[in-house]
């Protein structure tokens, strides 16, 4: 059974992002992928991922993400975050990561995590 697997990142992270799904392209071709509409567009244009787009993160996409946590429908986060900027939205930011923390639901924040996060077969 495929599992959900959130795919976003802050801009100054996305090209992170990019990188690491090219490593990671088999890995995650067997997954159903989400993520917010810009980092979708961007994976999508470079990469052959079919990454479906829940919404703009500093518009609500992390909010609506939390909410697909709690519904359900996500497995997993990958969330390349930029830790040295502030956010309008930071608040959007943390409740997404209590929401996933408080649900069980891995989320990986850096690369070294997201390299664990799909690499842990007991969760795939």
């Amino acid at each position: 059974m495929k599992k959900t697997i959130a795919l976003i990142a802050h801009n100054s992270r996305k090209n992170d992002l990019l990188n690491w799904a090219k490593v990671n392209y088999q890995i995650l071709r067997e997954h159903n992928l989400i993520g917010t509409t810009n980092t979708s567009r961007l994976i999508n244009e470079m990469l052959d991922l079919d990454i479906k787009a829940f919404g703009h993160g500093p518009s609500g996409g992390d909010i609506l993400l939390a909410a697909k946590i709690l519904q359900g429908e996500v497995d997993k986060v990958i969330f390349f975050i930029d830790a040295e900027t502030p956010h309008g939205h930071e608040h959007d930011i943390q409740t997404l990561i209590r929401t996933a923390v408080l649900n069980n639901i891995p989320i990986a924040l850096n690369r070294a995590s997201a390299d664990l996060v799909v690499q842990d077969q007991s969760r795939n």
